[in-house]
């Protein structure tokens, strides 16, 4: 079986936002979410759906962005 990197979609209280992706990246993603529900196209999740999980994984996986946000963190209490 294939090891992706997104495992399990939370469903959690949703803030709305507007964004516009290129076609290219929805097939990616339609893609994804086939592969995601084991091959099934008929019961995959939306590309939508997707999108939040996969922004959470990236910058949770930031270092730098951890260490900076340690530093800013750092500052706010001091003051």
């Amino acid at each position: 079986m294939t090891r992706l990197k997104l495992s399990d979609i939370i469903d959690d209280k949703p803030v709305k936002i507007t964004i516009e992706i290129p076609v290219r990246l929805h097939r990616e993603l339609t893609t994804y979410a086939v592969v995601l529900n084991g091959g099934d196209a008929k019961n995959a999740p939306n590309p939508d759906k997707l999108i939040p999980p996969m922004i959470e994984r990236f910058i949770s996986s930031d270092r730098a962005f951890a260490k900076a946000r340690r530093s800013v963190q750092e500052v706010e209490n001091e003051g």
